[in-house]
């Protein structure tokens, strides 16, 4: 595997795809998503549930969710752990947008799904007891409920006709088609499903935890959000939720989310398989070699970040950083096509903490491990100071 380093080694990755690279997974992660490599190129590529119009009916959604979560799991308690109840928040979430599941339904989801999380980036040794072979029998449970959901819904919304447009992600798929004309598979729309919930739920999981826990570590921050975000909450009625306006309204949180990006990345890179040889600074990367592309190479080089260390919001402001020092999404015609999905989660989530709550972290310390996804060891447990 080739490892192409800085801005010059992004640009290249971005800007050349499907010429002499093309997209790659690890084998775990086909293994325990059980995709299908007859359909994995044209399915996996239809984002239209993602686009930007689409975007824009999410956010009340989401807020209310958020709503219900906090109500829920965070309201009664003085102190919390972060990490697990993020994760839980952003599982139930993408239930409810892609499949239309709520609660009971998505708590027959929930531990298989939390299996497969843990394993699904690991040594592929397939030996019972090891994570792997784990997460892929928690794969074989999850497709399997997921494949009779498919064709539940099928059977309803061809008995009554329904009309697709403005439903769930599965409503889409099941009345979608791939180049050739043919309708999908149930077993095509589960593993489709599978990847989006996947995709979802792990690096935004970990993106929300750190950014708490960065506003938890700096009040300065923490209070020039808060400003922010309750001047957008003066503006609502009683029970009115947050609308797409008000996310372009949350500039200052966003740039404390990039910097929390930068700093803890929930995502450290992107695969790629080399398709014809070509030469990158003076070296020569054979065809069926991988590729690389690291947010580590750039995020803390004092080149590109002054005082790399230190938490600085301000860096995102204007123009930001020089292009391809920052790619939490990647770049190029393949950027994560969750990118603004992620953006309205988080920002979401962030303003209904931190117009309920003061963060104050119970280990100051809390040691960070890397599964791939960085993981605060004690779940980053914070204590709740509701605003009087």
């Amino acid at each position: 595997m080739a490892v192409l380093c800085g801005p010059a080694g992004n640009k290249f990755l971005f800007s050349t795809d499907d010429k002499l690279i093309k997209p790659w997974w690890p084998k775990s992660v086909s293994q325990a998503l059980l995709f299908e490599s007859s359909y994995k190129s044209s399915l996996l590529e239809d984002n239209s549930f993602l686009k930007l119009d689409s975007m824009h009916h999410y956010v009340p959604i989401m807020d209310s969710t958020a709503k219900d979560h906090l109500k829920m799991n965070w309201v009664p308690y003085d102190v919390v752990k972060v990490h697990p109840l993020v994760k839980q928040f952003t599982f139930v979430l993408a239930c409810r947008l892609f499949i239309n599941y709520f609660d009971d339904q998505v708590k027959a989801l929930a531990k298989p799904f939390f299996v497969v999380a843990r394993g699904i980036v690991s040594a592929p040794v397939n030996f019972p007891g090891t994570p792997f072979n784990a997460a892929v029998k928690g794969g074989a449970v999850i497709k399997e409920k997921l494949v009779e959901i498919v064709r539940q819904r099928r059977t309803e919304m061809t008995a009554t006709g329904n009309d697709v447009v403005g439903q769930d992600l599965l409503s889409k798929l099941i009345f979608s088609c791939g180049k050739d004309g043919v309708y999908y598979s149930e077993e095509d729309i589960a593993s489709k499903i599978i990847g989006y919930l996947i995709a979802s739920f792990y690096t935004t999981s970990s993106a929300i935890t750190f950014v708490l826990s960065h506003l938890a570590d700096h009040p300065g921050v923490y209070d020039r959000v808060l400003e922010e975000q309750m001047e957008i909450a003066k503006t609502k009625e009683e029970g009115e939720l947050l609308n797409w306006g008000d996310i372009q309204r949350m500039k200052y949180t966003w740039n404390v989310v990039c910097e929390s990006m930068r700093l803890i990345p929930p995502a450290h890179g992107g695969f790629k398989e080399v398709l014809s040889d070509f030469t990158f600074a003076g070296f020569n990367i054979p065809k069926g070699w991988k590729a690389f592309w690291t947010v580590h190479s750039t995020n803390k080089n004092p080149k590109y970040f002054h005082d790399p260390e230190k938490f600085d919001p301000s860096r995102f402001e204007g123009k930001g950083p020089l292009p391809f020092t920052y790619v939490p999404f990647g770049g190029g015609p393949r950027m994560c096509a969750g990118k603004e999905y992620a953006r309205i989660e988080i920002l979401v989530f962030v303003h209904n903490v931190v117009t309920r709550f003061k963060l104050k972290k119970v280990n100051p310390n809390v040691k960070i491990i890397y599964s791939p996804d960085p993981v605060p060891v004690e779940g980053s447990p914070m204590c709740l100071q509701p605003h009087k």
